[in-house]
C-alpha cells in the first residue's frame, strides 16, 4: 500500500500527530475523534497497520497501538530531496525581505 495514499487522508494524519507523543490504547484514539464512529477509527487504524505506519499489541484487553517509525524513515528520506530545495528558495526570500523591506524601529515611548 502505497504510504503517500495512506497519509493524504486527514484522519490518519491525525492519529499519526497523536501516536507522535506516545503510544494509546485503541479506546483512547477513539475517544480523540468523537466525530468520527468506532469502526470508521478502527479502519483508518488498520489501513495505518497495514501500511507499516503503525503496529498494535496486546495488553490485557486492550490493544495499544504505536507509531512505527520505519515506514516515516522512508518518507522522511523521500521528502528530503525537498525540504533542501525549499530551504534554499525560503533563505533566498528572507535575504530578499531584509533588503527591502524597511525594519521597523522600536518606539521609545
Amino acid at each position: 500500500m502505497d504510504v503517500f495514499e495512506v497519509v493524504a487522508e486527514p484522519h490518519r494524519r491525525a492519529i499519526l500527530a497523536l501516536l507522535a507523543d506516545q503510544a494509546r490504547p485503541a479506546g483512547e484514539i477513539v475517544a480523540a475523534f468523537p466525530a468520527l464512529t468506532q469502526p470508521a477509527v478502527s479502519r483508518h487504524l488498520r489501513v495505518l497497520r497495514e501500511a507499516g505506519l503503525v503496529e498494535a499489541r496486546a495488553a490485557a484487553q486492550q490493544r495499544i497501538y504505536a507509531l512505527k517509525p520505519d515506514r516515516l524513515a522512508e518518507m522522511d528520506a523521500w521528502l528530503e530531496r525537498f525540504r533542501r530545495h525549499w530551504a534554499g528558495h525560503l533563505d533566498a526570500l528572507e535575504l530578499h525581505l531584509a533588503a527591502t523591506v524597511p525594519h521597523k524601529q522600536d518606539d521609545p515611548t
